[in-house]
């Protein structure tokens, strides 16, 4: 590393980081761009403090719009369990960028979820309003559906892509890097961890004890098809599949988008648009 990059990174210290052949493309291509390095730095076992706040702003707010766009605010809660962090993440962010609707309406969605007992919450992320089997659905769930719907309508005045990366591009501390200064960056960065082989040993036995099946489903069915697993994108439980709602697992390869369906005996990785199965794998069933 040469002396003047090396003294650019020491003085960053936490900066935003984005690539350079990025910082002039598209609001979405941004946006993206900084998603890519925060996922990064946290497979390099950096943590939230030793990442750009900012950085983490931009990333649950574009985390939140994706999971909202696909499932309303119930897809957020059901991606999300550690809500409280990143609800804080997520309203710093749309203050910060200039979203004040969208913050406003965040606001009154998590207001309103929190209002619900626990029979409504479960009615309302099952998707499953009608809790008396007649055809009324209760007011406090109309509540978040017509949210729900407030949040699409809201994005045609104010749209929150558009507003992330701009907010991500005038970062008075930001860092634009070419694709082998960033690596070197991020491994600055990772060189300062000062237990680094604790944080390595630790992770190698949470990927063994703590990796969710679905993620182990879909690792499998990837290593079976012969694709690479870039990213799991949520999950999705009222996926409609022949005619049943299903649980699916959204995903990113490095060939394209696919989900994953299972039931008690395999599991399938599918292509959304032409259905066709890609792989599967069975289950063993153990004896009692």
């Amino acid at each position: 590393m040469s002396n003047s990059l090396s003294t650019t990174l020491s003085a960053a210290g936490h900066a935003t980081v984005l690539p350079r052949e990025i910082i002039n493309g598209s609001d979405a291509d941004v946006v993206d761009a900084n998603v890519d390095v925060v996922n990064a730095m946290y497979a390099e076992l950096l943590d939230v403090g030793e990442i750009a706040p900012n950085a983490l702003r931009s990333y649950y707010v574009d985390f939140y719009l994706t999971q909202a766009l696909g499932g309303g605010f119930a897809q957020y809660v059901f991606t999300a369990p550690e809500r409280e962090d990143i609800d804080a993440y997520v309203r710093a962010g749309l203050e910060n960028m200039g979203a004040a609707e969208h913050l406003n309406l965040f606001n009154r969605t998590v207001a309103a979820f929190e209002a619900l007992s626990e029979e409504e919450a479960d009615a309302y992320l099952d998707g499953d309003a009608d809790l008396d089997g007649g055809t009324d659905v209760p007011a406090a769930v109309r509540l978040l559906e017509e949210l729900d719907g407030e949040f699409e309508a809201l994005l045609e005045t104010e749209d929150i892509t558009a507003l992330n990366a701009a907010w991500l591009r005038g970062q008075a501390d930001l860092l634009v890097l070419d694709e082998e200064e960033l690596d070197r960056h991020i491994a600055e960065r990772v060189s300062r961890i000062p237990d680094l082989a604790e944080r390595q040993a630790e992770a190698a036995e949470d990927d063994l004890l703590d990796t969710p099946e679905f993620e182990m489903i879909i690792r499998e069915l990837c290593n079976v098809a012969g694709h690479t697993l870039l990213k799991i994108t949520m999950g999705d439980p009222n996926y409609d599949h022949d005619g049943q709602t299903a649980l699916a697992w959204h995903f990113t390869t490095d060939q394209g988008e696919f989900l994953m369906l299972d039931d008690d005996q395999q599991a399938v990785m599918i292509h959304p648009d032409t259905k066709e199965i890609l792989a599967a794998v069975e289950f063993e069933v153990e004896d009692d």
